[in-house]
């Protein structure tokens, strides 16, 4: 199986840019993530951490 799909991708043309974007993307979205995360206010990071703990907005059926 691996051999077919092997010889099948070489003989697409300029097929060997498409790993090279995608690590791109990849460590891309990490290090904007990382940024994100970095930058972020304490206040915020807070506020979003107790939403799940938060029994106001809850209605009972």
């Amino acid at each position: 199986m691996l051999k077919f799909v092997k010889n099948h991708m070489e003989s697409i043309t300029g097929i060997e840019i498409y790993p090279m974007i995608s690590l791109l993307i990849f460590f891309s979205f990490f290090v904007i993530l990382f940024w994100w995360v970095i930058t972020a206010k304490k206040d915020y990071i807070n506020k979003v951490s107790s939403l799940p703990l938060d029994n106001q907005n809850t209605t009972e059926l």
